[in-house]
């Protein structure tokens, strides 16, 4: 192979192993790249659906990086977002379960999720996402609170100006970190790449940066590129494999590859597939 680095998309269903991300094929959508790393980049992208898929294998990842549905009716190509709040928690519950599976021992989980919501009916999505969490294995460390601070762009008030029934709405989102069975990082490269100043910075646990365009990046529920970044240089060392069960336009796996980790995505609609695959093409 020549100096030029690559951008590595691996056969959208073969089973991932530590063999096989140590060594991929090149099978289609090779890019070349202008380099920023001296070694091959690798990228797997998975067309299933995170319930189901068999292309990840148990205890072969570092970190989950994640933003799952919200059940907020978001006009999803091919996810329903508007279930009963049970089933929704039923849900939750099986893709919780499943990226339990696939976390090594020493793995991460940073789970970006409401507080609460307010739409047909107030919920504590927050609290009882973080409480199926724990239901299912994974063990609690931390919350950081994400300002995004879109208070502007809100429509529902309650009862307006009056004691009768106002809403409180909170311009904020979670990000809440788990861990499998070790907080301290047991295996992988122990090589970092986070600055004095963005290590002080992200370890106070209020962020404050402003959300994604839906427009711009043309996928419903984007969230921006800082969020990933953070979590990934903060948790995980250069590497590291990362996944996003719930890929959507492909940020974290923009951000996992741009900072020299493997990158994992599932998602079940093939267009936010195509799309992930052109937005790293851009990207890097």
């Amino acid at each position: 192979m020549n100096n030029e680095n690559k951008i590595l998309l691996l056969e959208d269903m073969t089973t991932l192993t530590k063999e096989r991300l140590n060594k991929p094929t090149l099978i289609k959508d090779n890019v070349s790249l202008s380099g920023l790393f001296q070694k091959e980049i690798k990228v797997k992208i998975i067309n299933d659906d995170i319930l189901k898929t068999k292309a990840i294998a148990p205890s072969s990842i570092d970190i989950i990086v994640t933003s799952p549905p919200y059940n907020l009716d978001i006009h999803y190509n091919s996810h329903d977002d508007k279930q009963s709040y049970p089933e929704y928690l039923e849900f939750s519950e099986k893709w919780l379960t499943r990226c339990f599976e696939f976390a090594k021992d020493d793995g991460r989980f940073c789970l970006n999720i409401p507080l609460d919501k307010n739409k047909n009916g107030q919920q504590s999505v927050g609290a009882d996402l973080t409480t199926i969490a724990k239901k299912v294995g994974w063990k609690y460390h931390s919350t950081i609170i994400w300002n995004e601070g879109n208070i502007s762009r809100r429509t529902a008030w309650g009862s307006w100006l009056s004691a009768s029934a106002p809403y409180v709405i909170a311009p904020v989102e979670l990000i809440v970190i788990l861990y499998k069975n070790y907080w301290k990082k047991i295996g992988g490269s122990c090589k970092n790449d986070i600055t004095k100043e963005e290590f002080m910075d992200w370890t106070n646990g209020l962020w404050t940066f402003t959300g994604e365009s839906k427009k711009r990046i043309g996928h419903p529920a984007p969230f921006p590129r800082e969020l990933p970044r953070r979590c990934i240089k903060l948790f995980s060392y250069v590497g590291d494999t990362v996944l996003d069960p719930f890929m959507g336009s492909g940020t974290t796996l923009i951000e996992a590859v741009v900072n020299n980790r493997i990158a994992v995505g599932v998602d079940v609609d093939k267009k936010y597939c195509d799309l992930a695959k052109r937005r790293l093409k851009d990207a890097i």
